[in-house]
């Protein structure tokens, strides 16, 4: 009896624990260990600081294209064409990628887009923007950075190197060829040539040889002025100081009696120039009025004037500015000459040269050097000429805004 009741005992005991086992809940097996999910607070973008923050030229622009902040680099170099250049079909383009894009892989970053624009007007220019939506903004509050890369003195670089090709190695076979000619026709004369003729070659030979040499400078000259073609002058310029500069450069050419020069100008004209080119300019366009409007049956009479440009002046456009104007009374130019007249290398072949000029032949430069000089100023120029009454320069400049 008493092996009954201990067996008994032991299937209690058995049971009980089962049943213990049975109700307790299974503790879950352990959890595997799981990648913290990044926490990301709301960003807050200050545009005007970030902006200014990026070392090169930058912007901030909102979802419709507005500019919501730029920094001084930009706005020193693109100040006055930004908005056109915003305006362009390929920034518009860039900008709805750049708000669309998807984010990087493994990253919160959208992912940046870019494009090339060209403007031709007033300068050729070459821009490459680079657009990335900032992270943390969506919709209507999307704000996109944009960088800017002038590729301006690239592209003319290029141009120059091909315009050099093109031109001056058609210009400067003819003095070339004239130089080669006359060293043989003194080789092959040795001590046979008389004086006379030996004076004669080696002042022709002179003569080709200086032309080289100012055409070599005109070319490089207008080179220079390409590369810095897309930078507008910051100086401020006094018209009457200009024009005192240009007095003393020209004085020793109406030193003849068959010359007369008058300038006249009003007072407190101001521009945003760079002086030496505008004297340049000024030179050049007296310089033709010299070789080309000489007259032997009457004295040249060359007049500069400077004054505010008015709400009739066609040339001015209604835009605030200084008018200049350099005019002659020489023989004229024939209409279908002057939309050509700025071109590279064209002269006009019909135009007398007086026998009495210091100047000498032209080059085919110095009005192409006159358009890109006024081109990086933001001028407008324009030739008015009546043949058999003289010749008329018209140059127009923006004002500098008061100080």
């Amino acid at each position: 009896m008493f092996s009954c009741l201990l067996l008994a005992l032991t299937g209690w005991g058995m049971a009980w624990r089962l049943s213990r086992r049975i109700s307790k809940p299974e503790s879950p097996p352990p959890a595997a260990r799981t990648r913290p999910v990044p926490h990301h607070p709301p960003q807050t973008h200050d545009p005007h600081q970030l902006a200014e923050t990026i070392p090169g030229m930058a912007l901030v622009l909102g979802a419709m294209g507005q500019v919501l902040a730029c920094n001084r680099a930009a706005q020193t170099r693109h100040g006055d064409s930004l908005h056109a250049l915003l305006r362009h079909p390929n920034a518009r383009n860039s900008l709805h990628t750049a708000l669309n894009a998807p984010l990087m892989p493994e990253s919160d970053i959208p992912t940046a887009c870019s494009t090339t624009i060209s403007l031709d007007v007033p300068i050729q220019r070459t821009i490459r923007l680079s657009m990335r939506r900032l992270p943390g903004t969506v919709g209507r509050d999307s704000l996109v950075l944009t960088l800017l890369d002038d590729r301006s003195a690239i592209q003319a670089a290029d141009r120059i190197r091909a315009d050099f090709v093109a031109h001056a190695s058609h210009e400067l076979r003819t003095p070339l060829a004239s130089l080669s000619g006359f060293i043989d026709l003194l080789r092959d004369g040795g001590d046979q040539t008389d004086p006379a003729s030996r004076s004669l070659y080696l002042d022709i030979m002179h003569q080709q040889a200086t032309r080289m040499q100012r055409l070599i400078d005109r070319l490089l000259y207008l080179s220079q002025l390409e590369l810095k073609g897309h930078q507008r002058p910051r100086e401020q310029l006094d018209i009457g100081e200009l024009f005192a500069t240009v007095l003393g450069e020209v004085m020793p050419r109406f030193r003849d009696s068959s010359r007369q020069l008058d300038m006249t100008h009003e007072d407190d004209l101001t521009v945003l120039a760079d002086e030496d080119e505008l004297v340049q300019v000024l030179l050049n366009l007296m310089e033709n009025a010299i070789r080309y409007g000489t007259q032997p049956d009457r004295p040249l009479h060359v007049r500069l004037n400077a004054r505010r440009s008015g709400l009739d002046d066609d040339l001015a456009a209604g835009d605030t500015g200084v008018l200049l104007s350099v005019a002659d009374n020489g023989p004229g130019i024939a209409a279908h000459h002057l939309p050509r007249l700025t071109e590279r290398f064209y002269r006009i072949t019909d135009a007398p040269i007086s026998d009495n000029t210091d100047t000498g032949q032209g080059t085919g430069l110095g009005l192409a050097i006159v358009r890109q000089i006024l081109d990086r100023h933001g001028g407008r120029l324009r030739f008015v000429s009546t043949p058999g009454e003289g010749t008329t320069c018209l140059i127009w400049l923006p004002a500098a805004p008061p100080a």
